[in-house]
């Protein structure tokens, strides 16, 4: 995870800086020192916030950076996050970078407790997909993880998911996954994505281990749950929003992914301020 922060910092910061903040340049005396707070505007869950530090540090190590809450806590507006203290030139080079991830990620993490509060008490978990923004995606699964919610496969390298287009290339459901049982080792679970109920029941015959209900409707979702009937996880998936997924986790589902988490996340709002 370190590795992936330092890289996307890295990234970041060049694409931002470029040659230099002409701005600051030529209106900060050079050695000037200042110290800045790191604010909510509104209330939130947070994450990021190791994010922020290393932006700073990345630019001059000795910045002090100091957190006065924690990733996966709920902040209120007007509460002040963190303070830093280092010249002003390298608190002003790194403030758009370092609020940009902050921001982002405390938008997922509080999206995603939301959906989280929403399920509370029915057994369902709230995972999320790969539909992250490319170069992010190690951040856009920890602040998933930060609200609460659960991480479905990091890639393709981690985990099999059996996909329409998959299923189409091998010839159909039993096909697939009897290739994959062939060339899997035991410790692999097969995931495969069903649209309608004789889809489900091809692929409960054949031995998936999770069986994706893509798209479904409410009253498809629960006959899936009583067609597998424990046989298999029941992942329920597509067109999942807040309005609809306490109805969705009362079927009986085990696992309910929600693109929204990091497709559509809105950005909370936090700012840094001199002081």
């Amino acid at each position: 995870m370190q590795f992936e922060i330092e890289r996307i910092v890295r990234t970041a910061l060049i694409e931002d800086i470029g040659l230099g903040d002409v701005t600051t340049e030529v209106t900060v005396a050079i050695g000037t020192v200042a110290r800045a707070e790191l604010v909510a505007k509104e209330d939130f869950t947070l994450a990021g916030l190791g994010v922020a530090a290393e932006v700073f540090r990345s630019l001059d190590p000795d910045v002090k950076f100091e957190k006065i809450f924690a990733d996966g806590q709920s902040v209120r507006k007007g509460e002040v996050l963190a303070w830093l203290k280092g010249k002003a030139s390298v608190l002003l080079q790194g403030e758009r970078v370092a609020l940009n991830l902050l921001q982002r990620m405390s938008g997922i993490a509080s999206l995603t407790a939301r959906y989280v509060a929403e399920v509370k008490g029915t057994g369902a978990s709230i995972v999320d997909t790969r539909k992250t923004v490319p170069g992010l995606r190690a951040l856009d699964k920890y602040s998933v993880r930060m609200g609460g919610g659960r991480n479905h496969r990091i890639g393709l390298f981690d985990g099999v998911l059996i996909k329409e287009n998959h299923i189409a290339a091998a010839g159909g459901i039993g096909a697939a996954i009897d290739r994959a049982k062939q060339k899997l080792p035991h410790t692999l679970k097969i995931e495969i994505e069903t649209r309608d109920l004789t889809e489900v029941e091809e692929a409960l015959n054949a031995g998936a281990d999770i069986i994706m209900l893509d798209n479904m409707s409410l009253e498809q979702i629960r006959q899936g749950v009583d067609l597998i009937a424990g046989k298999a996880l029941v992942e329920a998936s597509g067109g999942v929003n807040l309005e609809s997924v306490r109805d969705i986790a009362e079927t009986g589902v085990n696992i309910i992914s929600v693109g929204a988490l990091t497709h559509s996340v809105m950005a909370a709002d936090i700012s840094m301020l001199f002081n």
